[in-house]
């Protein structure tokens, strides 16, 4: 039995767990990949100032994300596909979610629905919506949202195309995935996944077949899909969603300090310093880099979160410390969940709620309210 002690742990089980073209598809970068090894380096360059005989009794990592109260500040990143790394993967990871007092974001991309979710997983999740040019479908989606009471839009801003990951060529990750002889027998190394994926219905985007018409399938889905991303997405469609919507608004996505003061005269109640987990712009600054800056222009005017690169609770302090309020894991969760399922995503959220307490008490704090720059080691973090 292997003993999990940190989300590493937690990536190599689902390695072997999870059939190659999915691990893939969750552990990659475009192109070079270069971007994506930064979001996980930049956070190692920075160094935490350890304090001594500080009281570290009563400590308390709780606070709120977009006035919700959250019992960390995390959420768990929309990721596409969740459902392929493990049968029915959305509703276990939103019911860890949910048990552990953190929000889920269920993806657009997801493989269970948005009324699958409500139904076996509660309400209250944040749904992310990626805008396509079928108009239509997407005034049907943000309804669909609102009607199962989800308590934040996550608008992405930064996938109106696809940056080329080479993984997901070589292996012909497709909708409907190319079932090459080499898929074929990896998928049938991995027993475990393979019945838990005959075991349930939901094995196509639960949020679009049956939902536009002419997709009834995984076949014209994928012909669909690939037309529809809107290269002509602009600061005028994120006005008509938001009054579409109605409820509270989060941008992802935002990487530039002329972006963000956008973000902020859009109204919207939160941006997310991304770049998709190194999956878009390949050559991009990490996210932790591109932070503070952003914090610093805009921070008092709308409320800043981060994703890209967290694998641990000392990267939360970190950026809680350089002034995120919020952040969000997508493969750290990907991980637990490839390789134990709703068992696994408790899990890793266990390890970084440990580690985020731990750290934070060594460095002199028991409260996560508290946390600020003066926890880092001048010099190893960057400024704006």
């Amino acid at each position: 039995m292997t003993v999990i002690t940190n989300i590493e742990d937690l990536r190599v089980l689902a390695q072997k767990r999870v059939p190659r073209m999915f691990y893939d598809y969750a552990d990659s970068g475009s192109w070079t990949e270069g971007t994506y090894r930064a979001n996980e380096s930049d956070f190692q360059k920075i160094k935490l100032r350890q304090r001594v005989a500080v009281n570290m009794e009563n400590r308390s990592t709780r606070t709120s994300m977009v006035g919700v109260p959250v019992a960390m500040p995390v959420a768990i990143a929309p990721t596409g596909l969740t459902g392929m790394q493990h049968a029915d993967g959305e509703i276990l990871a939103a019911r860890a979610a949910r048990k552990f007092g953190i929000p889920f974001t269920l993806s657009t991309m997801s493989i269970c629905s948005i009324e699958d979710v409500a139904q076996h997983a509660g309400e209250g999740f944040w749904f992310q919506l990626y805008v396509m040019k079928d108009r239509a479908f997407i005034e049907r989606l943000i309804d669909r949202a609102k009607a199962a009471n989800c308590g934040a839009l996550v608008l992405t801003l930064d996938l109106q195309i696809l940056g080329q990951r080479h993984k997901d060529l070589k292996n012909g990750l497709s909708a409907p995935p190319k079932l090459t002889i080499a898929n074929m027998i990896n998928i049938a190394s991995k027993p475990r996944w393979a019945l838990g994926m005959l075991g349930t219905k939901r094995r196509q985007f639960g949020n679009i077949v049956g939902h536009v018409q002419g997709v009834t399938d995984m076949a014209n889905l994928g012909a669909w899909t690939a037309q529809q991303f809107d290269p002509a997405l602009n600061w005028g469609d994120v006005e008509w969603i938001k009054n579409r919507w109605g409820g509270k608004l989060i941008l992802k996505g935002i990487q530039d300090v002329e972006d963000a003061h956008k973000a902020v005269q859009s109204g919207a109640d939160a941006l997310i310093v991304s770049n998709h987990g190194g999956r878009q712009l390949d050559g991009a600054q990490s996210s932790i880099e591109a932070l503070p800056a952003i914090v610093d222009a805009v921070g008092s005017k709308i409320e800043v979160h981060m994703d890209s690169g967290i694998r641990s609770g000392q990267d939360v302090l970190k950026a809680r410390a350089l002034g995120a309020r919020g952040t969000y894991i997508g493969r750290a969760m990907l991980y637990g969940l490839g390789a134990m399922g709703e068992e696994g995503v408790t899990k890793a959220l266990e390890i970084i709620h440990k580690e985020l307490d731990l750290t934070m008490a060594f460095c002199g704090r028991t409260d996560v309210e508290t946390v600020d720059r003066s926890i880092l080691l001048p010099g190893t973090f960057p400024t704006a």
